[in-house]
């Protein structure tokens, strides 16, 4: 019988994946100058300075931005007041605002108010009495009020329902 062997390329990775990783053989490789661990050092330096600054300034931008859209809204609204002031400067305007707000009239002028303007659809319908007499409680309602308020000082707390869960006896329906 012939024996059939593996590809050399095999039995390399083979071994390669037995042989285990010297860590201290890995670190021994690493060559450090002073100079690279004084900039090490210095990039650790920057990075614990600038990352609080980076934080401060990302927070500041956030609140000028908050208030670039405030002032825009006040911008807006100074707008609108200014546009007010301006109709209100215009002595047609103020009449017909006083005739429609105040029904302010000129002398010899006769006017005519309409009360029902509004469409029959959208009138309110007219209900009709609840009851022809005055009907007597049965019951004291000031003990009642009162003996209300003790058995719910009394009543023992039930505790909530899991969230997710319905709870069968509230709902009806059986639990899954």
């Amino acid at each position: 019988m012939a024996k059939t062997t593996a590809p050399p390329s095999r039995a390399r990775r083979a071994t390669r994946a037995r042989r285990r990783v010297d860590v201290r053989e890995w670190l021994g490789g690493i060559r450090l100058s002073g100079f690279m661990v004084i900039m090490m050092g210095l990039v650790v330096l920057a990075a614990f300075v600038l990352v609080p600054t980076i934080g401060t300034y990302i927070g500041q931008r956030q609140q000028i931005a908050a208030l670039e859209s405030s002032v825009e809204v006040s911008r807006g609204e100074v707008a609108e007041l200014e546009a007010q002031r301006e109709r209100w400067t215009d002595p047609a305007y103020i009449t017909t605002q006083a005739r429609e707000r105040l029904y302010y009239v000129k002398p010899g002028e006769v006017v005519y108010l309409v009360d029902n303007d509004i469409p029959a659809e959208l009138m309110p319908q007219e209900q009709g009495a609840v009851s022809d007499e005055v009907e007597q409680t049965q019951t004291d309602w000031m003990s009642q009020l009162v003996r209300s308020v003790t058995e719910s000082g009394l009543a023992q707390t039930v505790a909530p329902p899991t969230i997710g869960v319905p709870d069968p006896a509230v709902t009806g329906t059986p639990a899954p």
